[in-house]
Parts: structure tokens; sequence; C-alpha cells
């Protein structure tokens, strides 16, 4: 049986300190409380407008962390420096709107392919794992392999928000059948984007996926009942759905 891994974003540690401003909470102590919990990885998004992680928050995290970050970012510029600059273990490349909450959507990586080839390759040439945040769909499968990505993140938000039983397993089926042909061609398959206590189990269960990364659900809950217990939990139904995988 296939191992899954747990990374654990905490950007949104980071938004509820800059509600207030100061220093409290400490993105930081999340992830070493995570890292602590289990955790195989650390996910931090920096976005243009540094509305949750901060340029000091990515200083610490790529100082201190002794498990992998996963770096989040668009294709910019200015975050490929920044990139460059600390070398995460893997970035992950995002589409980004100022106006958006949270990230909608995968990235366009088939319309976008000659504009996202230079930081694909910059990327992979300072040993930095490239992966591409995209919807489960074929058609963009085949461009990141085109891109020679490392890894492939299935966008899950359309399984995971909708509250129509049938649509949730049609949208289930296109990840399945995502996640196969992303070993197909040679590619890691990791999901996430919306996967909670109730939706993560189907989508743990899918042996060709070999990461999860969570984030805002693991926050929200951890105001009720602590980091570390969330995080146990959530790992503890993701290793009951991954048990009952037939080798």
């Amino acid at each position: 049986m296939r191992e899954l891994r747990l990374g654990i974003n905490i950007d949104h540690v980071a938004t509820i300190r800059n509600a207030r401003g100061g220093a409290h909470p400490d993105p930081l102590r999340a992830a070493k409380i995570a890292e602590a919990a289990g955790a195989d990885g650390l996910t931090a998004h920096l976005r243009e407008d540094r509305r949750h992680i901060s340029d000091y928050d990515m200083t610490r995290l790529t100082a201190e962390l002794t498990i992998p970050l996963n770096f989040e970012m668009a294709a910019t510029d200015e975050m490929l420096e920044i990139a460059l600059s600390h070398k995460p273990h893997a970035s992950c490349l995002v589409p980004e709107k100022r106006e958006e909450r949270t990230t909608e959507g995968g990235l366009d990586v088939a319309g976008g392919h000659n504009v996202l080839q230079s930081y694909v390759t910059s990327l992979k040439e300072a040993g930095i794992r490239v992966s591409l945040f995209i919807e489960p769909d074929p058609k963009q499968m085949e461009a990141a392999a085109r891109l020679s990505a490392d890894i492939v993140e299935l966008h899950v938000g359309a399984y995971c928000d909708t509250t129509d039983s049938m649509k949730r397993q049609s949208e289930l089926e296109r990840i399945i059948q995502a996640a196969a042909l992303a070993e197909e061609m040679g590619l890691e398959c990791h999901a996430g984007h919306g996967l909670t206590y109730d939706t993560v189990g189907p989508v743990a269960a899918i042996p060709t996926i070999v990461e999860l990364n969570i984030g805002h659900f693991l926050i929200g809950e951890a105001i009720f009942v602590g980091l570390e217990t969330t995080i146990l939990k959530m790992r503890r139904l993701m290793n009951e759905a991954r048990s009952q995988v037939v080798a």
C-alpha cells in the first residue's frame, strides 16, 4: 500500500494575525505544532497583496522548519525571485486574482504553456520541485506533463463544495480518473482545496494520490479543539481510508 502524506497549509493562521496586526498568532508556531503532530510537510502561499503570509514568515519558515516546505506562488517574476532566494522543497504554481477570497479553480496550464515554461524551468534548475495546481482535467494534465512538472495538485473544490450526492460522485470520478492519468504520465499526484473530515475519506482512498494538502478547515477546527487534535483526527481518517485500498 502506497504511503499517503499530509501537508498542512498555515496561511489562515496569518490571516487571523493580520486581522488585528501584531505578531499573534504566529504561523511558525502553528507550523511547529503541525510538525510535532506528524504533518509530512507545510504549505505557505505568499500572495501579491500579502493578505496572510508575509515575506518575514517565509524567511522564518525556510530557516526553522525540518520538514518540507511547499511554497505556493503565482507565476510572476517577483515570486520567482523569492522562490529562488529561499529554495523551498517545492513550489506550487497557482492562479491568483486580487479580488478572490481564496484560490478559485486550477491553473490554465494548457492556455498558459508558453508563459509558464520559463518559470518551471528556472525552478527546476534551482533544484526546486515544481507542482502545478490544476483541475482534474485530461487537457490540463497533458499540458503539465509537456512542461515537465514534477507534481500536479488536483483542485478538489467542486467535489468538496457540492451538497448534491450525484454531482459529488461525478466529481469524485473525475478526480479518480485524473489521478490515474497522472500516474500514467509519470506525474506525482497530490490533491487539495476544501477537504474536511466529511470529504477526505474517498479522496484518501484513491491509491494514485500520494499527498493531501489541507489548511482552512483544520485551522478553523483548531479554534475549538486545538491544532494538534484536528491534525491527529485528519490523519486518522486518512489512514483509515487508505487502509481499505487493495494493494
